[in-house]
C-alpha cells in the first residue's frame, strides 16, 4: 500500500521561504514521477512542480523562477524549496506520485497547508 507523508507547511510572510518534503513508501517501482500540486480555496488543483526518476523537472508558470524541486531516488523522497513567496501561493500543497507506463498508478498525499501573509 502506497503512503505519502508530507511535512513542512506553515505560515510565512510574503517574500519568505518554506521547504516542503514528502516521503513515499510502498511504491514498489523505480520509474515514476514525483511532484507537488496545490489547491487554493475555490480554485482547481494545479501543477506546482514535478520531477521524474531521471531528474527531468517541470514547473507551473507562476512558480518557475521561485521554486525548486529535488528528489532522492534512494529514499523515494521529494522536496520543494519555495522562495520569494507571495500571498497567491497560499493553498493546500499535495504530494503526488504517478506512473504512466504499465502498471499505471496515481497517488496523493493528504496535503499540507501553506499560508503566505501580506
Amino acid at each position: 500500500q502506497v503512503q505519502l507523508v508530507e511535512s513542512g507547511g506553515g505560515l510565512v510572510e510574503a517574500g519568505g521561504s518554506l521547504r516542503l518534503s514528502c516521503v513515499a513508501s510502498g511504491v514498489g517501482y523505480t520509474n515514476f514521477i514525483m511532484g507537488w500540486y496545490r489547491q487554493a480555496p475555490g480554485k482547481q488543483r494545479e501543477l506546482v512542480a514535478t520531477v521524474s526518476s531521471g531528474g527531468t523537472t517541470r514547473y507551473g508558470d507562476s512558480v518557475e523562477d521561485r521554486f525548486s524541486i529535488s528528489r532522492d531516488n534512494r529514499k523515494n523522497s521529494v522536496s520543494l524549496q519555495m522562495s520569494s513567496l507571495k500571498p497567491e501561493d497560499t493553498g493546500v500543497y499535495f504530494c503526488n506520485v504517478k506512473r504512466t507506463g504499465t502498471p499505471t498508478f496515481n497517488y496523493w498525499g493528504q496535503g499540507t497547508q501553506v499560508t503566505v501573509s501580506s
